[in-house]
């Protein structure tokens, strides 16, 4: 199991703090330091069944710069998406977890860590 977080995040200090507290094996990627290539990004969202416009922080500064309100929400526009999400990872939203079984979640409650844990 992978969780992708800021530290600077409450949801994703809560996640981990969860994680610990359920003795889970798990690594921690600190995505904004280490940022995504597209193919993890693509196979994330595959993992997670979702578009990269589901998981993308549009209130962020860089997302008001780049326009991405305007962006079309369409297959033939998911690779520029993707593309943005790796060259600006603080688009995406956190945290993520990748669970052992092939999924993954948006770990934003203590629900959906808890949904991961019961994945392994």
């Amino acid at each position: 199991m992978e969780i992708w977080i800021n530290p600077a995040c409450s949801k994703c200090r809560s996640a981990v703090s969860l994680l610990d507290a359920e003795g889970a094996d798990y690594t921690v990627r600190r995505y904004l330091e280490d940022a995504p290539s597209t193919e993890e990004i693509q196979d994330v969202l595959d993992r997670l069944g979702l578009e990269p416009w589901d998981i993308t922080r549009t209130q962020e500064a860089v997302a008001k710069e780049l326009g991405l309100k305007e962006w079309p929400r369409e297959a033939g526009s998911r690779e520029r998406w993707i593309v943005a999400l790796s060259q600006h990872p603080k688009l995406i939203q956190r945290p993520i977890i990748t669970a052992e079984d092939g999924t993954a979640v948006v770990a934003r409650s203590e629900e959906a860590v808890r949904d991961a844990l019961g994945r392994r």
